[in-house]
This record gives structure tokens, sequence and C-alpha cells, in this order.
């Protein structure tokens, strides 16, 4: 994979986080909401409008560049959910030592109860120099394409301002 690409779906990772941010912060916290990132864009899932969802997404970006970098990074992303089982499964393997799971059962919870106490702080870091790259200034939005209701397509273009 070359660096362009890496950085590509950073970009759209942040964007994707500043738009889903921007909708919660306008329908409230109890809208149900999923996006995914790629080199080309972004999709957002969710019951909302194509309108609803263009604004979001422009207004996202703006907000990114203006140096709203803390839009880049979401407590709902995977990224969390991936650092909390890598952290637990580590922490509970270390735990056990090369014991049996009989010998230290209460150990290995303990372990894996810290690691995902650690697992927040850990993901937002890992986003923030990992899976996202707020600085989008050479980010456009092309389109939003409705690909059926509730599920859309923000294009983007990088490195053409």
């Amino acid at each position: 994979m070359s660096t362009d690409f890496i950085t590509a779906v950073r970009k759209n990772h942040a964007l994707e986080h500043a738009t889903i941010a921007v909708l919660m912060g306008k329908l409230g916290p109890g809208v149900r909401l999923m996006g995914r990132a790629a080199a080309d864009g972004f999709y957002v899932y969710g019951n909302v409008g194509q309108e609803a969802v263009s604004q979001a997404a422009s207004e996202g970006l703006a907000r990114l560049k203006r140096g709203e970098a803390n839009l880049a990074v979401s407590p709902l992303c995977g990224t969390n959910i991936v650092a909390g089982g890598l952290l637990a499964g580590l922490a509970s393997v270390l735990a056990m030592r090369g014991r049996r799971l009989s010998e230290d059962l209460p150990g290995v919870f303990i372990a894996a109860t810290a690691a995902l106490v650690l697992a927040q702080p850990v993901g937002r870091f890992a986003q923030r120099y990992l899976t996202t790259f707020a600085g989008v200034d050479d980010v456009d939005i092309v389109e939003v394409v409705c690909l059926r209701p509730g599920r859309y397509k923000i294009r983007t273009v990088q490195g053409q301002t």
C-alpha cells in the first residue's frame, strides 16, 4: 500500500468522524449512525436524509480546515474496539504467564478489565496518530450520493487545492 493511499484513507476517516459529530450535534445523541472511510471518500449509514449528510460533511470539512482537529477523534470509533480487544488479549496472556487458566482466572479477569480501562485513551491515541489525519486542507467534497435510503457515499478528492 502506498503512503498516498494510507494518507487519503486517514484524511477521509477524519472527515467521516467530523461529519458524524456534526450530525449527532444537530440530531442528538439518540441518532444511530455509522461510517466507513475509503481512499476516495467515506460512507455514512443511518436514518438521516441526504441533505443533512451533505450539510454535515461540508460543515465538518470546514471546521477541520479551521483547525478543529478534535473532530477527527471519536470515542465511538472502531479503533477503540480494536484497541480494547488487543489490550485485553495481551493482558490476559501476560497474566497467565504459562500457567493454566484454572490457576489464575481472577488474575486474568483483572488484567483484561484493566486493559479495557486503558482502551479508550489508547484508542484515541491510535486514532490521532495512526488511523485519522486532520490535515485536510487539500481535501474537497465532490459529491454526496444516496446509494439507497440511509446509505450515503461522500466522494472526495485530495491534492487539488
